[in-house]
């Protein structure tokens, strides 16, 4: 579905309750499209295994630049 950016203003309610409900809809300006208007994905449930192997993931190649955590954590204690 296409909207022009008036039409979108007015309707924007409307508009929203449609994208919910998994309609996609581009809105215009000048005949040109400048958004798409589409639904939030619903986040993935995880268990605690799933996250901590994510987050151990994320860590892979992180370093604390030579210092060891004690350190870092003095480091933001000091004023």
């Amino acid at each position: 579905m296409k909207v022009g950016r008036g039409e979108a203003k007015t309707h924007l309610s409307k508009l929203v309750e449609l994208a919910r409900r998994g309609e996609r809809i581009a809105i215009t300006r000048r005949g040109r499209p400048a958004a798409v208007l589409v639904p939030v994905a619903e986040p993935a449930e995880l268990t605690e295994m799933e996250a901590v192997t994510q987050l151990m993931e994320m860590r892979k190649g992180l370093s604390l630049g030579g210092l060891t955590p004690v350190e870092l954590r003095d480091m933001g204690r000091r004023r």
